[in-house]
């Protein structure tokens, strides 16, 4: 079973300035909770032990909350000096990552994946690469995966491309270590044009769809949305 988590949590919070200041965006508020809080807990439920986070942003907020162990889970930081896209803050964090796979989550978003299931389905499709899909009615506002009907991912649409029934990137993966020892990328790049979109018609990258709970509090809107939602289900 995995162990092992990457948590992107380097953002600003460019647009959810007006309603969270001071802290790095995945440390905003939920109930008097930082939302990290509810995305640690429920990888915990799943078996992880080991978070690494790679932070930049004010990201002694992180670190001076957590420490080194949050709820018997190992934590480690890997810190962005200087911004390193979504592709490099992955690859530094992977120093801290032991031989295999590690799950890949953004910091403000819960998407309640069945981790389990998911480890299962990549381990069985001999996947380098795999994504977590969320099924959603208008895919407008979000870039678009294609899939064949054995999940490999065949190709990818840009936000505003397409619209209504589709599935999009959930932003929860699971990556082989080797991915990156295999390819040669810069210190500064970015995982879904520079990674995703470049290699999955190359390397055995899969998609595979989950409708289960999906929150990004990105937007002020959806960041309000949290406060009654995660009370609803219980968190």
């Amino acid at each position: 079973m995995i162990k092992q988590a990457i948590v992107l949590a380097g953002g600003f919070g460019t647009r959810l300035q007006a309603v969270v200041q001071d802290v790095p965006k995945p440390m905003a508020s939920i109930n008097d909770r930082p939302f990290l809080d509810y995305q640690l807990n429920y990888l915990k439920s799943f078996g992880i032990n080991h978070i690494i986070f790679s932070v930049g942003y004010k990201h002694e907020h992180i670190s001076n909350y957590f420490g080194n162990d949050f709820c018997g889970m190992q934590i480690d930081y890997a810190v962005e000096e200087t911004p390193l896209g979504t592709g490099g803050g992955i690859l530094n964090a992977f120093q801290y990552v032991n031989n295999g796979a590690a799950l890949v989550v953004n910091g403000d978003t819960m998407f309640e994946v069945n981790i389990k299931d998911f480890f299962q389905k990549h381990k069985d499709s001999k996947a380098s690469i795999s994504l977590a899909l969320r099924e959603i009615d208008d895919v407008s506002r979000y870039g678009i995966v294609e899939t064949s009907d054995n999940h490999r991912i065949i190709g990818f649409a840009e936000k505003g491309e397409k619209s209504g029934h589709g599935l999009i990137n959930g932003g929860v993966y699971l990556i082989e270590k080797d991915f990156f020892e295999q390819n040669n990328f810069k210190q500064k790049f970015s995982m879904e044009k520079d990674g995703f979109e470049k290699f999955y018609n190359k390397q055995n990258f899969f998609g595979f769809p989950y409708q289960s709970y999906f929150l990004d509090i990105g937007i002020p809107e959806d960041y309000k949305k949290a406060q009654d939602e995660f009370s609803e289900l219980g968190y």
